[in-house]
């Protein structure tokens, strides 16, 4: 069984979050992956301000950050669960982002929350080779899932 948990630490409800959840279902369904758990954290712009300096040397905000446990050696559980780790999501950041780029709060979230689950997987941007395999995969599953730039 999968486990996504999302936290909320701002102070608002964020309604498209339900969906977001079904969409990285969806992922998980997809990459035929079986008992994983992962965390979901909303935070704002100056906690993941302090993240990316503290962690990653970069003094300013980012749209989302990932601390993938896998990174290292795989993590399975007693009973084969395999805890995949943490995707960090600004609230702000996403809005911003959504209004510059013209398209709804839910296709931002989606795609910064699909974006993190394949770097936990392992995915990553680094060449163009990479980008095209990882950016493929997530705009698949969001084209799937019906979250496309074109109608959100």
């Amino acid at each position: 069984m999968n486990n996504i948990e999302i936290f909320v630490n701002v102070d608002e409800e964020i309604k498209e979050l339900e969906t977001v959840e079904k969409v990285l279902e969806s992922a998980i369904k997809k990459e035929k992956l079986d008992n994983v758990s992962f965390n979901i954290i909303i935070v704002d712009n100056e906690y993941i301000h302090e993240l990316n300096k503290n962690y990653r040397n970069i003094d300013r905000e980012t749209d989302v950050i990932t601390f993938a446990l896998e990174d290292e050696d795989t993590i399975i559980l007693p009973d084969n669960e395999r805890i995949l780790g943490d995707i960090y999501i600004s609230i702000d950041k996403a809005r911003s982002q959504a209004k510059e780029y013209g398209h709804s709060l839910l296709r931002e979230l989606s795609f910064l929350a699909v974006h993190g689950f394949y770097h936990l997987l392992g995915y990553d941007h680094m060449t163009p080779e990479d980008e095209k395999v990882m950016f493929t995969k997530q705009e698949e599953v969001l084209e799937e899932y019906g979250i496309t730039r074109k109608n959100i």
